[in-house]
């Protein structure tokens, strides 16, 4: 049979990509079409994405592809854009790691109670969260939410660009803290108590949903979160299997029928995110490869340029636990200096401090490992799961001793790849909505078959273990 193509585009923090997937009835074939940076600017005041030039990107990309039967997007969540009643964009989207939300969770908590609001949304406290970033907004006296008329996540603005169709699509919405499970809707009251106004919502649409035509191919929403979409090709026919997105976050969940919003829930500050086919993704958000990149380029700066191959060698020849970081403390979130903020933190955490960059490095990369372990602990626990292996998606999964490094850690088996499980997850939905694949279950054994993943098994236990409540120490 002649394969079918779709188009699947996939915005990430540092980079977009537009991938041409072809499906043949057995296998996927994916092929990068077109790829592209992801620049935030800085203006001296605020941190903004360029949604222009990424806008100008897809559809550069779109235009190299021919023959495709759908076009689905996906991307980061949390972040917003405005409109105004033209339907034009008010501003450029201000970036989740703008400052602008310090005190913002406290500035909330005083309109609705901390508790409250995790049993309205059952997601994380984190202060990129929108519901925080258009608190500061409100607080900051931002003309903004006078003049819009519509607020549409990033991924949903060029859904819109594409289509003309102001939809949020749920898994996106699931990210802001603003939906609520129980209502499967938005929260209007946190809404209403925090001053949002409520008339810019849109309806909120499902992952498959076709929401119009560019230039005349389907636009079908996939799971638009990132996440979402990564956790679709998560190669796995085991119900007992935990994943892990790796890339500039990590992200380490189960995949669930029903959100879990309970007194555990609450006290592990766990997330409940829509997942696609009515699922629930249990899980938190981690800092990730973040702190890794931003060494990278610091160095870069400097005149170093490593590779992450040169990283790796650089590791193995450093004693593996010497001394660790919380890779969540507050002072990683940030851009900037990242190897002299974890040998600072080091020094105030009364540690010894890392000596060169091969002692950075392996503090960070250890500490990584031992915070997936952390995690996946208080999920189990939240859960009541059993989980016997974890799978490592997404570019991080090309990490070989990182995820070496989590099978140690965690005691378990971690199986990685796909590297592109975004787009491949992407791709799925659209193949669904088609009517190519029949659904996830025949995708993940498809993909779980595959001759490209690599299974890394526990190494070392006794000495992983010893060292862990060292590590725990610096959570308390």
């Amino acid at each position: 049979m002649s394969a079918k193509h779709v188009i699947a585009i996939d915005l990430g923090a540092t980079s977009g990509r537009v991938m041409d997937v072809a499906f043949d009835g057995a296998q996927l074939t994916l092929a990068e079409a077109h790829r592209f940076p992801n620049i935030p600017v800085q203006t001296p005041s605020v941190l903004y994405w360029d949604a222009l030039r990424l806008w100008h990107e897809i559809t550069v990309g779109i235009g190299k592809v021919t023959g495709a039967a759908s076009i689905g997007l996906d991307c980061w969540g949390v972040d917003y854009a405005l409109l105004d009643r033209a339907g034009e964009l008010l501003a450029n989207p201000v970036h989740y790691r703008d400052p602008r939300t310090n005190g913002a969770l406290e500035w909330v908590f005083e309109r609705m109670p901390r508790r409250e609001i995790f049993e309205r949304t059952g997601i994380q406290f984190m202060p990129l969260n929108a519901l925080y970033q258009l608190a500061a907004s409100i607080r900051d006296g931002s003309p903004l939410l006078e003049q819009a008329a519509a607020m549409l996540t990033i991924a949903d603005l060029f859904n819109y660009w594409l289509t003309g169709s102001k939809t949020c699509e749920f898994t996106e919405a699931t990210t802001m803290q603003l939906y609520n499970p129980a209502l499967a809707d938005w929260d209007r009251e946190i809404m209403a108590a925090v001053g949002i106004p409520t008339d810019i919502l849109t309806p909120i649409a499902q992952p498959g949903t076709t929401i119009g035509t560019y230039q005349g191919i389907d636009v079908i929403l996939p799971a638009c979160h990132d996440t979402g979409s990564a956790v679709v090709a998560m190669p796995s026919t085991s119900e007992n299997a935990a994943y892990l997105s790796s890339g500039t976050w990590s992200l380490l969940g189960l995949e669930l029928r029903e959100p879990i919003i309970s007194d555990a829930a609450y006290e592990a500050n766990v997330t409940n995110e829509g997942g696609y086919d009515d699922t629930w993704r249990l899980l938190k958000n981690i800092m990730g490869l973040w702190v890794v990149d931003q060494c990278r380029a610091t160095w870069r700066a400097a005149g170093k340029d490593y590779s992450f191959s040169q990283l790796t060698a650089m590791v193995e020849n450093v004693p593996p636990f010497t001394a660790f970081i919380e890779p969540d403390d507050p002072a990683f979130l940030p851009p900037g200096d990242m190897p002299a903020r974890v040998i600072d933190y080091c020094r105030r955490t009364g540690q010894p401090t890392p000596q060169n960059h091969a002692e950075v490095m392996a503090t960070v990369y250890v500490s990584l490992a031992y915070k997936y372990r952390y995690v996946l602990e208080q999920l189990i626990a939240v859960s009541d799961s059993a989980v016997d292996r974890l799978h490592i998606i997404g570019g991080g999964s090309q990490n070989a001793l990182l995820n070496q490094m989590t099978a140690n850690a965690t005691g378990r088996p971690v199986i990685a790849g796909p590297a592109e499980a975004t787009a491949t997850g992407n791709a799925i939905v659209q193949l669904i909505a088609i009517g190519e694949l029949s659904g996830v279950a025949d995708a993940r054994a498809m993909l779980s078959g595959a001759g490209d993943l690599v299974r890394y098994e526990p190494q070392d236990s006794a000495a992983w273990d010893e060292h862990y409540d060292r590590f725990l120490a610096l959570l308390e």
